[in-house]
This record gives structure tokens, C-alpha cells and sequence, in this order.
């Protein structure tokens, strides 16, 4: 009887190690190796409070400007001393339309500030909030409108008591009525501080929601 044949097959020994056992080869590129850096939304975080604080700031300035502003205006009024029994001249900011619609609109201003700190503190707790911010930028646009409006009519009348109107022959009241026009004044340039800080109401709020995308 024939032997069986070997079907054992030698192999050869692996050359390329010297460890009995052969290592993996990585197969990792080498740019993965590198940690990859994360964004971190701190410092947005703090700018965006930052922001709203400022805000708040600003709505209380807005607040005093406009409760200033009404309350001057509504308690300008001057008598002359000297009068007669039938006459007596007297100036009040309820003869002008005018000054009676600065006083009305200051008020709906200030109401409205106080109304929106509120909506400012969510600002302030949650600064990521799109959503009261945008109203509070639109309402603020309002808001503004109307204060520009009454300020900029209110002094508009101011200037022709200052300087009259020949081609109309109205004649330029503050000449006698010093005190009113000075107070009038005064409310007219609170109104118009009132604008300017609406303004970077809404620059800042802009540059928040710009911040949230």
C-alpha cells in the first residue's frame, strides 16, 4: 500500500517583523489624528447679555426722557402781571394743538417703555430669544415714529413763537412770554433725547438679532 501524500504545505516565515506575532498597520489618516477644534458659543453668549443689560439701560433713559418731557410740557403756562378787567394775557401749552399732541404722545412714549422693560428682562434671562427681541424692534420703530413727530411739531411751533411769522403777521410771543417758551423749550429737547436714545434701541437690537443666526 502507497504511503499518503503530505498535504501539510510549509509557509514562510514572515521576514518584515521581529516579534512572533505581526503588528496591525494603521490604516488612520494622519489628518484625523489631529483633534478637531469646537466652537464655542461663550463669548457670544456674553456679548448677547451684554447687549441686553444695555438695553434695559437705555429703555429707563428713554423713560425719564419722555416723563420729563410731558410733565414740563403739560405744566408750561405763564400770566403776565400786568392785566386789565376784561383782559388777561396768559400763554399754556392747552391753547396749541400742537403742544397738546406733544403731551398726549410723550405719554403713549412712556407708557410703552414701561410696558416693554419687561420683554427687556426676558432679554436678559434668555438671550437667545429671537422672538421678544424682534417685537421689541418693531415696537420700538413705532414708537420712535411718534416721538419724532411730536417733537419735531412741537418745536416747529416753538420757532415761530421765537421768531414770528411776518408774511402770516403772527407775532413772535416769547418777547413776552420768557418762561413758557423756556420750559416749552426744554420739554422739546428732552422729546428730542428721547430719539436718540430709540435709536440705539434699535441699532443694538439690530445688532442682537444679527448675532442669533
Amino acid at each position: 500500500m502507497k504511503n499518503a501524500e503530505s498535504t501539510a504545505i510549509d509557509v514562510a516565515p514572515d521576514t518584515n517583523h521581529s516579534g512572533p506575532i505581526a503588528k496591525k498597520k494603521s490604516t488612520t489618516p494622519l489628518l484625523a489624528a489631529a483633534p478637531v477644534p469646537v466652537r464655542s458659543d461663550r463669548g457670544t453668549h456674553r456679548m448677547k447679555r451684554g447687549l441686553a443689560i444695555f438695553d434695559i439701560i437705555l429703555r429707563i433713559g428713554v423713560l425719564a426722557a419722555a416723563l420729563a418731557a410731558a410733565a414740563t410740557m403739560g405744566t408750561s403756562e405763564e400770566t403776565l402781571p400786568f392785566f386789565t378787567q376784561f383782559f388777561q394775557f396768559e400763554a399754556s401749552y392747552d391753547d396749541l394743538p400742537t403742544f397738546q399732541f406733544f403731551v398726549i404722545a410723550m405719554g403713549i412714549v412712556a407708557g410703552y417703555v414701561m410696558l416693554s422693560i419687561p420683554f427687556s428682562i426676558v432679554c436678559i434671562v434668555r438671550p437667545h430669544a429671537v422672538g421678544a427681541r424682534l417685537l421689541l424692534l418693531i415696537l420700538d420703530a413705532v414708537a420712535m415714529t411718534l416721538n419724532t413727530a411730536a417733537a419735531g411739531s412741537a418745536a416747529a411751533v416753538l420757532n415761530i413763537a421765537h421768531a414770528g411769522n411776518s408774511s402770516t403777521n403772527w407775532l413772535a410771543i416769547c418777547n413776552q412770554f420768557g418762561d413758557f417758551c423756556q420750559q416749552a423749550s426744554g420739554a422739546v429737547v428732552g422729546a428730542f433725547a428721547g430719539v436718540l436714545l430709540f435709536l440705539l434701541l434699535i441699532l443694538f437690537s439690530a445688532l442682537s438679532l444679527k448675532n442669533s443666526h
